[in-house]
């Protein structure tokens, strides 16, 4: 399916301590990719807990569950922790079925990832 809108972007923000990254749209074949080398960016930067908010995922396919091994992966390798917060039911849904639930640490909310006030937006990461 073609869409002329941006199908996926990533916001990134600190909130004490932790890196907060923010995925809204579509994670499939042509917007995982790119997503992957930005995160990864930021995974180089820093050696704390990233948090990957997944509550504006509107579509998750194979290809976006590559991404997110990837991404562990990669934070693996910098000495970085990874977390997943807020995945709407059909992402909670494929990660349970694949088995990447007992691999991430997954939050229900962003809140509860990072306790305390939570902002979900913050300025997009290049």
């Amino acid at each position: 399916m073609y869409h002329d809108t941006i199908r996926a972007d990533l916001f990134g923000h600190s909130i004490r301590g932790h890196t907060v990254l923010a995925i809204s749209g579509e994670l499939d074949i042509s917007t995982t990719a790119g997503l992957r080398d930005r995160i990864a960016a930021v995974l180089e930067d820093r050696a704390r807990l990233v948090v990957i908010d997944l509550s504006r995922v509107s579509f998750c396919d194979a290809s976006g569950l590559r991404m997110l091994v990837a991404v562990r992966r990669k934070a693996d390798a910098y000495g970085c922790a990874v977390a997943l917060a807020g995945p709407r039911p059909h992402v909670r849904k494929l990660l349970r079925i694949t088995g990447l639930d007992q691999t991430f640490p997954i939050y229900s909310t962003l809140g509860q990832a990072v306790p305390g006030r939570v902002d979900a937006h913050g300025p997009a990461v290049a």
